[in-house]
């Protein structure tokens, strides 16, 4: 179980190191589990030393949550007085995502793609 810790962890720090080094938009944790499951994939004998510190990890899941709940609980004293801003940013940043989802989606299906066109039944008698 030390060894399967150990493993992760120095994946962990080698994708910390690597993003820190070449300055990549990205986070040191999902390097170092790019570069993991390259190792994974390579020898594949190394995922049996991992599975056991993984499901280990995975049971205990819950309990790497509570210092993001603490933090959340601890700065929330700074965010009285302007909850009508948050909550007005949380509702047009939700619009806003739902509605550059659909157009993306729309763009993307492309003329002729997913549902009949509408003017096309209706020119079919079909409406």
């Amino acid at each position: 179980m030390l060894a399967a810790f150990t493993i992760l962890l120095l994946f962990q720090c080698l994708g910390e190191g690597i993003v820190f080094l070449l300055n990549l938009p990205l986070p040191g944790p999902v390097a170092g589990m790019l570069l993991l499951i390259a190792a994974l994939l390579a020898w594949p004998a190394l995922g049996k030393l991992v599975e056991e510190g993984a499901n280990i990890l995975l049971s205990h899941l819950s309990l790497l949550f509570i210092p993001a709940g603490v933090g959340i609980v601890a700065t929330a004293a700074s965010g009285s007085g302007h909850w009508g801003a948050i909550l007005a940013s949380l509702v047009a940043s939700t619009v806003l995502a739902m509605g550059v989802t659909g157009l993306l989606l729309r763009g993307l299906d492309g003329p002729g793609q997913g549902r009949p066109d509408t003017a096309a039944q209706r020119r079919s008698g079909d409406a």
